[in-house]
Formats: C-alpha cells, sequence, structure tokens
C-alpha cells in the first residue's frame, strides 16, 4: 500500500502534474492559430459590392480627453462614405467635448451632444448611447467607445457582412494598443482569457441560446435597436454589450461576432490602478456571478499557469540557499518545458496580434495580475468606474 510519505507516491503526484501542464500548454499553443479561423472579417470585404445604409457612430464619452480625437478622426477617415459621428459628451471635467470639436475640423458629418445625468436605475453609458441613438438619423447604429480608432475599411466591411449574412447586428473583435509594461503584461492574459471562452460557433448560430458582444464595436439595424428596447433594455447593466446580445437572440434576432484584426485598435486602460478597477467590475459579472465558474476559472488559472513558477521559484532558492535537490534532471526538465511551452503559447498570441514576441516574458506577472483581478471582481459586491458605483454589476440606485 502507498503511504502518504512515500516517495513514490510524490513522483507519482508530480508526474500527474507536469502532464497535465504539457497536454495543456501543448493543446492550447497548437490551437492558436486555429481560433477565430472560420469567423474572421477581412478588409477585402470592403470591396464588395452592396448597398450602403447611412451608418451613425455613436460614441459615449465621458472624461476620455487624449483619445477622443482619435476616435473621431479614424471615424472621419472611413473609407465608406456614407457616416455620421454622434459624440454624446457625458458631462466631463476634462473637455472631451472641445477636443471632439477639433477633431471634427469643422466637418458638417459630426455632431457633440451635451449629456444629462441619468435617470434613477440607469448607468451611465447605456444612458449615454441611448440619447446617441436618439440623436442619430441612420438606418443603421455602430456604437463604439470613445477610445477606439476604426480602421478606414472596418465600417464598409461590417456593413457588407451584415448585409450578405442577413444580420440584424454585428460585433467585432480588434486589437488592443498597449503602450505601458503593465498594459503588455495583463490586458492580453485577460482578454484572451474572456476571448477564449466565447464559443464563436455558438454565438453565431442562430438555433442556440449563447450570446456575446464586444461593446468597442457593435453595428446594429435601427428596427432590430427599436424591437429590444435600445439600452433601455440594459439600462441598469455594466456588462451592457453582452446583455445586448442577449436581448437580441432571445427575440431570435440574428446576431454575428467576428475576429477581425486590424478592424480597429483600442487603449482600454493605462495604469495598474485603472486595469484592476476596470476588469474588477466586469470580469465575475462576465462569468454570471457563479462562483462555481469564477472558482474554477481562478482555479485553472493559478494551478496553470501561477503555480509552475512558484514551484521553480521555490526550487532553484531551495538548492541556492539550502542545498535542496528534491528530484532528479527528469523533473527538472520537464518542469522547464512545461514553462518553455507557456511561454511558445504567449509568443504566439502576441504574433497573432502583430506584437514582438518578446512581450511572452510578462506572461507570468500578468496571469498573477489576472489572480488578484479575478478575486477582488469575486469578492468586491460594490465597484466604481469614472466616479459611479455599481453594486451586484448593477449601477447603484
Amino acid at each position: 500500500m502507498i503511504r502518504w510519505d512515500d516517495p513514490a507516491l510524490s513522483g507519482l503526484l508530480a508526474g500527474a502534474f507536469l502532464m497535465l501542464l504539457t497536454l495543456i500548454w501543448g493543446g492550447l499553443t497548437l490551437g492558436v492559430g486555429r481560433w477565430g479561423h472560420a469567423w474572421r472579417l477581412t478588409p477585402s470585404e470592403d470591396e464588395e459590392e452592396g448597398l450602403e445604409p447611412l451608418v451613425s457612430i455613436c460614441v459615449p464619452a465621458r472624461d476620455e480627453a487624449g483619445r477622443i480625437g482619435r476616435c473621431v478622426g479614424a471615424a472621419l477617415a472611413s473609407r465608406y462614405a456614407r457616416i455620421e459621428v454622434v459624440v454624446v459628451d457625458d458631462r466631463s471635467s476634462d473637455g472631451t467635448g472641445e477636443e471632439a470639436l477639433q477633431a471634427a475640423e469643422g466637418d458638417p458629418r459630426v455632431r457633440v451632444v451635451l449629456g444629462s445625468e441619468p435617470l434613477r436605475g440607469w448607468a451611465g453609458k447605456p444612458w449615454a448611447c441611448m440619447r446617441a441613438a436618439g440623436e442619430a438619423q441612420g438606418e443603421l447604429l455602430l456604437f463604439v467607445d470613445a477610445d477606439v480608432e476604426l480602421a478606414p475599411w472596418a465600417v464598409g466591411a461590417s456593413v457588407r457582412r451584415l448585409q450578405k449574412d442577413g444580420l440584424v447586428a454585428l460585433s467585432l473583435f480588434g486589437d488592443w494598443r498597449l503602450e505601458t509594461f503593465w498594459e503588455i503584461a495583463v490586458v492580453p492574459v485577460i482578454g484572451w482569457f474572456i476571448r477564449g471562452a466565447v464559443d464563436l460557433d455558438a454565438v453565431n448560430d442562430r438555433g442556440r441560446p449563447e450570446a456575446f458582444a464586444n461593446g468597442q464595436f457593435i453595428l446594429i439595424t435601427r428596427p432590430a435597436y427599436d424591437a429590444i428596447g435600445g439600452h433601455g433594455a440594459v439600462r441598469a447593466e455594466v456588462l451592457d454589450d453582452v446583455r445586448l446580445a442577449r436581448a437580441l437572440k432571445s427575440r431570435a434576432l440574428p446576431l454575428g461576432l467576428r475576429y477581425a484584426p486590424g478592424a480597429f485598435r483600442v487603449r482600454l486602460y493605462e495604469s495598474l490602478s485603472q486595469i484592476v478597477a476596470g476588469y474588477s467590475k466586469n470580469l465575475y459579472e462576465g462569468m454570471d456571478r457563479k462562483p462555481l465558474l469564477a472558482g474554477g476559472a481562478l482555479l485553472f488559472v493559478f494551478v496553470t499557469t501561477v503555480l509552475p513558477y512558484v514551484i521553480a521559484l521555490a526550487l532553484v532558492l531551495g538548492a541556492i540557499l539550502g542545498g535542496w535537490h528534491p528530484g532528479g534532471p527528469l523533473w527538472w526538465g520537464w518542469l522547464a518545458f512545461d514553462i518553455l511551452l507557456i511561454h511558445v503559447f504567449r509568443f504566439r498570441l502576441e504574433r497573432a496580434d502583430g506584437r514582438s514576441g518578446v512581450h511572452a516574458l510578462t506572461h507570468p506577472v500578468g496571469n498573477l495580475v489576472f489572480v488578484v483581478v479575478l478575486l477582488r471582481s469575486m469578492l468586491g459586491l460594490e465597484q466604481s468606474w469614472k466616479g459611479r458605483r455599481f453594486v451586484d454589476g448593477k449601477a447603484e440606485g
């Protein structure tokens, strides 16, 4: 009988753990290039023939100085001719509205609308989106965040895809703009975790209930938007984009979700504190506040991505400081191989996103922050963002 203090049991457990790591990271590394392959949106679709309905680009903006100018300028550079840009300056204190007007340079296609205090029970962003939709004249509404910079081909290709597939709404995954160390280390880790959890086949299947939308880019027809009550259907939600997608699918309205590298880029956060606060407000909510699901995700990330580095560090420090040499070359080599696989996986993600593979070296730091953020999101019933408070994922009041 094997006892708990039997070296054979220790070897069996160590081998099982290392084999688990090898299978997980080997599979994920091989799968990087296949993710989203069947559901890509490309610039070539902008060149196809089709109707050109007026597209109203709706931009809710609260304290977005330094970003809104690039957003407006990129929208106006679209190759799709029939656009208007409606910016709702949501009572900003930093000159957001003025910067938007300066970026427009007198272009009559741009309007800046002053926002107002949300009604009781409304979150700020859905309220601003509803206001933008009310001001818009387009047959199609394109909701983008104020830090989104559209590529010239993005609007045209999206309209063609919407028409070709007979959709009422289309959402895209684009690119991140990363500048600081913490953005490079953390945003791709959490961002790709979210993307990887989305079943694109299911979301794009009209007969299945799964729904998802990325609030950075949601193109929707006016009749479909009105049919669900606009953003009034998600008035109190911090995850208004995902809930909007669910409202569409619950009414059997066809929704599309595409992976569109290069269609737009977005700078989500600029510092570690913003990253922690921003993701904390919606990460647990995105798991439908299910403790078992969130706990499983937390355990998976810690065991498969953080723990191997902790073990390696303990082994190295033990060998250097205490002359401790557990195991043999086989175990040390196998652990090193699994850690290398983790970095190869991140390297492939970085290259797929068009960034330098050297950023893969930040992967353990990014995952450690991810664990902290998810814990904070799970334990913090109350969150705040841009001066607004959310309780249990909904706007306070």
